[in-house]
């Protein structure tokens, strides 16, 4: 980094060759640009030693959010570090700090020594290591070319990365004024004030798939009452959600498919519910083909009454080469069965298969496909989209499904038009993500759907919707009961209102 004497240097050369460059005009701005973003925050280092209340009930706020965002124990970078509260209240595995302020950097050193902090400027720092989360908090509005900036953080972020960012809402320039002038925080230089659409146009020119935007914190100031009912409740709805004070969003570096890479192709195991599915065991057997490297079926048998169990071991015998486990089921509901299939896995992608055959089995492959080509991280099906077979669902049934489709596109904020088809494909190291943050939600889920849903939109995986043709039973009868299941559905859905919208 050039200092003062440097760059009045810089000017007499340029101005006694009696020419320069365009670039190294600016090379020029933005080095003075630097400079005095330094100077400032440097000061405003000695500040935040001792925030004022409306700083420091803002800043609480950021760092709730942000923990509902990231998980704990990844490898977090965050560029504009500050002190570094923020990075240690995501408690990573890994925690490195950048900023550009030596002060900022000293302070946050002494603070949290646990964690590992150095003075580098966003533009142009040089890492090999590469992070699972890359955290920008009220910094890109005042950046010099946040075009590079993202460019940058793409050298050092793998597939799976996340770039968290939050910025300043336009209608805020006037109140942050004002609160700049009494002296109650808001400490900023001339600032960019990018639009949600500006923020999404750089991350997508620099190589970035945006996942996830929100809008947080419409009353910045702790007001008893007030403050909550602002900002976990009015925050969401129109038209209090244009008035909040910060957007976050949630991007993934573009994908690149599995498929044109040169290594082996994942392995898959196929997850089989089976209660009471006698009749359809062998099309199983017969239609369900190998794909990937290695395919395994995992049946898992619920307490059926029509020797689902004894068919499965009768038909694996005619079929050598199909690679298969059978287990029996030793708690209730088609969630437990589930999460017990996941945990016997072998295979790197996870995907669940309904044993009434209502999903043909040939389908499977658009699913893989999808996801070892990076579509998604998390491929839902879709049954909504094609005209349904006759008696496939009933017509009560269609209408549920279409109403928690609104409501869990609105909860997740991705798109979500069927919540209750079976068939959901995931990678297995993804799924252990899910299970260890189980917590947060509970065991509350006795169709495995939900659970598998509100995991992945808290890990902000991409989800991608397949469509498929869905077809009438064959054989049996379904295990859903309308009206129980169904009121046990609106439930999940102001538990999930509760637990991932209003935080």
């Amino acid at each position: 980094m050039l200092s003062l004497a440097q760059t009045s240097e810089r000017k007499k050369i340029i101005h006694s060759s009696g020419r320069s460059s365009p670039q190294e005009y600016v090379d020029l701005a933005q080095h003075q640009y630097r400079i005095n973003r330094i100077k400032h925050w440097d000061q405003v280092s000695k500040q935040k030693e001792k925030p004022r209340q409306a700083s420091r009930f803002y800043h609480r706020l950021l760092r709730h959010y942000y923990r509902f965002q990231t998980a704990q124990g990844l490898q977090v970078l965050e560029i504009g570090c500050g002190h570094g509260d923020l990075l240690a209240a995501l408690k990573p595995s890994l925690g490195v700090g950048l900023d550009f302020s030596s002060n900022m950097i000293r302070r946050a050193a002494a603070k949290h020594p646990h964690l590992n902090f150095m003075v580098a400027d966003a533009h142009d720092f040089i890492f090999r290591h590469k992070f699972d989360v890359i955290v920008l908090s009220d910094l890109v509005n005042d950046l010099w070319d946040l075009q590079v900036v993202l460019e940058n953080l793409a050298r050092v972020s793998h597939p799976k990365t996340r770039l968290v960012i939050n910025f300043y809402n336009n209608l805020w320039r006037i109140p942050l004024s004002a609160v700049k002038h009494l002296g109650l925080g808001a400490n900023l230089l001339e600032q960019n004030w990018f639009t949600p659409h500006d923020i999404m146009n750089l991350l997508e020119l620099a190589g970035f798939e945006v996942i996830s935007r929100r809008p947080f914190i419409l009353w910045p100031v702790n007001f008893p009452l007030l403050t909550k009912l602002a900002n976990r409740f009015l925050v969401n709805f129109i038209p209090f959600k244009w008035f909040a004070l910060t957007n976050l969003v949630v991007a993934r570096p573009q994908p690149t498919s599995l498929l044109s890479e040169s290594s082996a192709l994942p392995a898959v195991s196929v997850i089989v519910p089976a209660r009471n599915e006698a009749g359809n065991i062998e099309d199983i057997f017969k239609r369900l083909h190998s794909v990937g490297s290695n395919t395994e079926l995992l049946f898992v048998e619920g307490h059926s009454n029509d020797k689902t169990y004894e068919t499965i071991s009768r038909v694996a015998v005619r079929f050598p080469q199909t690679k298969y486990k059978l287990l029996r089921q030793t708690g209730k509901g088609k969630g437990d069965a589930v999460r017990m299939g996941f945990k016997e896995a072998d295979g790197e992608v996870l995907m669940i298969f309904d044993a009434d055959m209502t999903v043909p089995p040939e389908d499977l492959r658009r699913f893989y496909d999808a996801i070892v080509s990076r579509k998604g991280e998390f491929i839902n099906g879709v049954r909504l989209v094609y005209p349904l077979a006759d008696q496939a669902m009933r017509f009560l049934n269609i209408l549920g499904n279409k109403f928690f489709s609104l409501a869990f596109t609105w909860l997740l904020g991705q798109p979500i038009k069927d919540s209750l088809c079976g068939t959901k494909v995931l990678w297995k190291s993804d799924y252990d993500l899910i299970a260890d943050n189980r917590e947060y939600f509970g065991d509350f889920d006795p169709f495995g759907d939900f659970d598998l849903l509100f995991g992945a939109a808290r890990l902000n995986l991409k989800i991608a919707e397949m469509p498929i043709r869905y077809r009438s039973r064959t054989y049996g009868e379904t295990n859903i009961a309308r009206w129980r299941h169904g009121w046990l559905l609106v439930k999940m859905v102001l538990f999930a209102a509760r637990r991932i919208k209003f935080i």
